[in-house]
């Protein structure tokens, strides 16, 4: 386990950024995780990670293991799943979830919980997606892989693609690069606001040319809640 240094501010939201490597493409198949990664990002700058192997009685099949680095040797070493999966809850704790392609590391996070015991069935956790909301601001990029999109952005990778904590790191910067867009292109529709996880959330399901108008939308059903409270 490599644990560093987490803080937490009520000024400002804190996000942890998450990314799993896997035996196989999801849980339903069978699949378990063979490795994970939380990156606490707050105001653009990573405040915190968490990193750890997980052993279960799934093998990891060659090809994956040429993908990621990651075999069967080293997962016999490492501690269980279920106890990691706690350690990892306990570390993010409340923070608002985000990652690289959300669906599969979505899935990922909610089956190893519950085998945990941790189950989040009754309230799963809305992730923000960096692959949905990339596509809706930056449609020109030859490709919205995590690693050909930071290039093309030009975003540093450090360490090797296929592991949790490299990929967890960049898709932190790449969600602080998506961030700093959307307030530097809407800053009129934004009027101020923070560019938090429930308004990624709402845009990543928006269409890209009415991604304006929605935060318009939004800024002025603000401004009527307001109104009404105050009357």
């Amino acid at each position: 386990m490599r644990p560093m240094h987490s803080l937490h501010s009520a000024a400002a939201q804190t996000v942890a950024v998450i990314d799993f490597e896997t035996t196989g493409m999801g849980p339903q198949q069978g699949a378990r995780a063979t490795e994970i990664a939380a990156v606490l990002l707050r105001d653009g700058e990573v405040v915190g990670t968490y990193q750890n192997l997980m052993r279960s009685e799934v093998r990891v099949p060659p090809f994956i293991e040429r993908l990621t680095g990651i075999s069967n040797a080293m997962l016999a070493q490492a501690p269980p799943a279920e106890q990691v999966m706690a350690e990892v809850l306990d570390f993010v704790g409340e923070a608002p979830l985000v990652a690289h392609n959300a669906a599969f590391d979505r899935g990922f996070w909610l089956a190893e919980a519950r085998r945990a015991g941790r189950a989040l069935d009754t309230t799963p956790p809305d992730f923000a997606c960096t692959l949905l909301l990339s596509r809706r601001l930056f449609p020109q990029a030859p490709s919205h892989r995590l690693s050909d999109l930071s290039a093309w952005l030009g975003l540093a990778r450090d360490g090797r693609a296929h592991r949790a904590l490299s990929d967890a790191t960049l898709t932190a910067h790449l969600l602080a690069r998506l961030q700093d867009e959307l307030r530097t292109r809407f800053a009129t529709d934004l009027a101020g606001r923070p560019a938090d996880h429930a308004l990624l959330c709402r845009l990543q399901r928006t269409p890209r040319e009415r991604l304006a108008q929605a935060l318009g939308l939004s800024s002025h059903t603000g401004a009527r809640q307001l109104s009404v409270k105050a009357g």
